[in-house]
């Protein structure tokens, strides 16, 4: 009897394996974050000033208000009454927000309406120039900053105020500036008490113009981007401050060099000043900077930091205390970013955080401004999590799961929002407490791929050549067999400000790795040096010589790899997008025989042809480190190619020109050496929407049939 019970187990547990449904391709590029991606709560907001919280269901077309206190409590706002009562044709509720806890904001491309939900009634708050970019609104006054082509305007007390006037086309106000790097992701900064605007302007005069070609006109057409390559002209950035009182502009430039970076600018809670963070060109030299508000005048620096390699400020000075103008800088002098709390002259009052893990930015002040939230990966560098610290320094994690967390903060610190996923958990949907104790799961989502034949995930670990701990992924297929040999696909990034392998719902994969690993791969991921969230020695090793550290420490994955009784050690392949671009083609020319195929998308090819914000962050000036330039050419291993390279790349890519491309595969020609491109036209620095299932097919299926 015994045996026929497991003899039946085993048969059903075949019988339910085996009915198990095949991923196609299509699924695992259109639908890891839809239909295969975990539930959640999708437009979670709290109410402001409450202890109720909503939330989007029904596709999005429905609002649910649910109350903490009261578990039976359930309002419900379907688009169609709304779109009945403003008259317009809103899908859904993507994007909503609260004004008050009664009132809620909807906007399209050019117009706002605020709906009221307990009278039912709904106004349009403003209409703008429908082909108004970068919009900016402010709740508290019903305005909006946007910009028109090249010139900013504000829309506000149904008055349209033009703020610039520039009929250069070469100076651009209210948009980013310095190509979204420093942190840098808009180009418009509301005053505290919305009395001014401050704005980004560059003068782009002097920098070259790079020509995209538009297919998709007759006959094709021209249209140049602004690119500043490494070690030639670059944008020239102002701050500008307009005064809604005295319909006046003011502008603040440079200190030092006129092409010197200004960056993550704020506002003193008294509105009185500007706070610039003002950096080199050279990028290894910073100074926190003052300017009056009024005059544009500089005031004094508060302080300034110098690194030999480089310094790289991503986060603004944050005023803890609307009352006070004593701040909150986060530096990582000490090699991992802190936070330094300041008085206005200057003065270190205490540094609050002493922690070796990486702190990524400030959320906000809980407990009446006396703790500040932030997010940091804390002790396991592949967690995100948040912490709170008091103005005394005394510090508690807030998210106490491992894994992967989102956080919104409730009723001044009263209660938190808690949305997260790990290694094991598809994702959880949590209200914690004050002191971050789970006080109701609101939802846990099942494994949407729980029926599909997906293999495992294994984490682990190997030593860098310095004895450096380097995190590992490897994917095997669901009918794993250790006695067989398996050819590898290695998966790349390698590059600053990227960390592919995570503690969260599929570990930072890409679902279409599955796919691979059930056609018979294995599927490996290191995060060499120079990679995200571990440090400053960590990422800066590369310093003036990338591609090289990252190289060797890749290598190191492929020894681990090989000292695997199931690996191929003949059957290598690898493949890497934008700097894993440039991982993969280093590979396959400057360590030849190594991989016996490789595919790379949008590679940077030679750094000279790179922007220069970037760029001369880990290279320097192409004068100030020719060998390094040298070395990191790919044009100089041309004929050095074992086995076959495909070169990919988007035909209006604004980020990695196709230069890049263009000029490698001249190289090869001009050495006889054969190689394969396939361009993606009209497409920018990545290929997206349904092409994408095409890119990923036309990736795999190259290495399947030339990894044999």
């Amino acid at each position: 009897m015994k045996y026929l019970i497991l003899l039946l187990s085993f048969c059903f547990s075949f019988i339910s394996f085996s009915q198990k449904k095949e991923l196609t391709l299509s699924e695992s590029v259109l639908q890891q974050y839809r239909a295969l991606g975990p539930d959640k709560m999708y437009g979670f907001s709290w109410l402001p000033e409450t202890e109720k919280f909503s939330h989007l269901i029904d596709k999005f077309s429905t609002i649910q208000i649910e109350s903490i206190k009261d578990s039976k409590f359930n309002i419900r706002i379907t688009i169609s009454e709304v779109n009945t009562v403003l008259k317009t044709e809103f899908r859904n509720f993507f994007g909503y927000s609260w004004i008050t806890s009664d009132k809620i904001l909807l906007h399209t491309e050019n117009e706002y309406f605020e709906y009221t939900i307990s009278s039912k009634t709904g106004r349009k708050i403003l209409e703008i120039n429908e082909k108004a970019e970068d919009l900016d609104y402010l709740s508290a006054k019903e305005a909006v900053a946007y910009t028109l082509q090249n010139n900013l305007f504000v829309t506000i007390n149904n008055e349209t105020i033009q703020v610039t006037s520039n009929s250069d086309k070469n100076i651009v106000s209210g948009k980013f500036i310095a190509r979204n790097e420093f942190g840098i992701s808009k180009g418009t900064f509301w005053s505290p008490n919305s009395n001014l605007i401050a704005f980004y302007q560059k003068d782009q005069s002097e920098v070259h113009d790079y020509p995209l070609l538009d297919i998709e006109s007759t006959p094709g057409e021209l249209k140049s981007i602004k690119y500043p390559m490494a070690g030639q002209k670059s944008e020239k950035p102002k701050v500008g401050i307009y005064d809604f009182r005295t319909k006046k502009t003011v502008f603040i430039s440079p200190k030092g060099k006129n092409d010197d970076y200004l960056t993550n600018l704020s506002w003193t809670p008294d509105e009185k000043y500007v706070v610039i963070v003002e950096v080199n060109r050279g990028q290894n030299h910073l100074w926190v900077n003052i300017y009056d508000a009024n005059t544009g005048e500089f005031v004094r620096s508060l302080f300034d930091e110098k690194n030999d390699k480089w310094v790289e400020p991503e986060n603004p000075v944050f005023f803890p205390s609307n009352n006070s103008n004593d701040f909150v800088w986060i530096s990582q002098r000490d090699g991992f970013n802190n936070l330094y709390y300041y008085d206005w002259s200057d003065k270190l009052k205490l540094q609050l955080t002493n922690n070796t893990f990486v702190i990524k930015n400030i959320i906000s002040t809980i407990n009446g401004g006396k703790e500040i939230v932030f997010m940091a990966t804390g002790q396991n560098p592949l967690d995100m999590n948040y912490f709170a610290v008091t103005l005394k320094g005394k510090q508690r994690q807030i998210t106490k799961n491992s894994g992967t967390h989102t956080l919104q903060i409730g009723l001044d610190g009263k209660w938190f929002f808690d949305e997260f996923s790990s290694h094991s958990i598809p994702s959880k949907s949590l209200l914690l407490n004050s002191k971050g104790d789970v006080t109701k799961e609101l939802l846990v989502s099942k494994d949407k791929l729980a029926d599909y034949k997906i293999g495992i995930t294994e984490i682990g670990s190997i030593k860098a050549s310095d004895g450096t701990k380097l995190y590992t992924r490897l994917i095997k297929p669901s009918n794993f067999d250790s006695t067989k040999k398996y050819p590898v696909m290695v998966y790349v990034y390698g590059g600053p400000h990227a960390q592919m392998i995570q503690n969260e719902w599929l570990d930072g994969s890409n679902l279409w790795m599955h796919w691979m690993a059930e056609k018979g791969y294995l599927v490996f991921t290191v995060d060499n040096r120079g990679s995200a969230n571990r440090g400053f020695a960590f990422e800066s090793g590369i310093h003036r010589q990338l591609g090289t550290l990252e190289m060797e420490d890749q290598l190191e994955g492929v020894k681990y790899l090989k000292s695997l009784s199931y690996v191929d050690s003949n059957r290598l392949a690898i493949h890497g997008w934008s700097f894993g671009g440039f991982m993969t083609t280093s590979l396959m020319l400057r360590k030849p025989g190594t991989f016996k195929v490789g595919v790379a998308g949008g590679p940077v090819t030679d750094w000279k042809y790179y922007e220069i914000m970037y760029g001369e962050r880990y290279m320097d000036l192409p004068e100030e480190n020719v060998e390094g330039y040298k070395k990191a050419s790919l044009m100089n291993y041309t004929k050095n190619l074992k086995g076959n390279l495909l070169l990919i790349h988007g035909t209006v890519d604004d980020v990695v020109v196709m230069q890049h491309n263009y000029s490698l595969i001249q190289q090869f020609v001009e050495d006889g050496i054969q190689v394969d491109f396939f361009p993606y036209p009209m497409h920018p620095h990545n290929v997206m929407g349904k092409d994408r299932v095409h890119l990923i097919e036309k990736i795999l299926t190259y290495m399947i049939k030339n990894n044999n």
